[in-house]
């Protein structure tokens, strides 16, 4: 069998065996997606560069321990991954921004107000940003798998399918669930999401 044509689960396999050319192959592979994908969040390509060898170099340690259950979706893994190392970044830094095209979620991604805030302001936004990043956490993981990538990493609903092997049509249903679901626990937790 050509190398070229393995699919992700028999090179997961192979490296997991002792080949080193198997996570080669598969950094390749997924290299550009995934490095696009974290360069969209930062915006920046130094750090970009940090954060996809520390998504890799977290991959071979997840791969080596058998933590990576294949369900046919490596990419999806991998980029959660990725996702989950620039949040903690942006955690780090405190300067969490989120940003995208879509104006269904409450309008907090596009809010005009938030490019001039003063100090005050800047707190209660990186408030409200941490307290939509908790609801998030609570959603099922497919429709916070939609939320992520359309939201924090501003792919299109076609790449959003692509990604995650489901039709567009899915993929727009589970944001819509999504939203619905994220209402209710904002009116639960009573939380508000004006800023000012």
């Amino acid at each position: 069998m050509k190398t070229s044509r393995k699919t992700d689960y028999e090179l997961v396999q192979e490296f997991v065996e002792g080949s080193q050319s198997g996570i080669e192959l598969l950094i390749r592979r997924h290299k550009s997606r995934v490095f696009t994908y974290i360069m969209l969040m930062v915006k920046n390509e130094q750090l970009a560069e940090d954060i996809f060898q520390d998504t890799f170099i977290k991959v071979i340690f997840s791969l080596k321990a058998g933590k990576y259950k294949d369900n046919g979706r490596f990419l999806s893994w991998v980029i959660r991954i990725a996702h989950n190392l620039v949040i903690d970044h942006f955690r780090k830094e405190k300067q969490m921004n989120t940003v995208s095209n879509d104006d269904t979620l409450v309008d907090l991604f596009n809010n005009r107000k938030l490019t001039e805030k003063n100090v005050e302001e800047n707190i209660i936004y990186e408030q409200v940003c941490e307290d939509i990043r908790t609801l998030i956490e609570k959603l099922p993981d497919d429709q916070k798998e939609v939320i992520l990538l359309r939201h924090y990493g501003d792919l299109s609903f076609k790449e959003i399918a692509d990604q995650t092997g489901v039709s567009i049509n899915t993929a727009l249903g589970r944001m819509r669930y999504a939203l619905i679901n994220l209402r209710k626990l904002i009116q639960k937790h009573d939380i508000n999401l004006m800023i000012s």
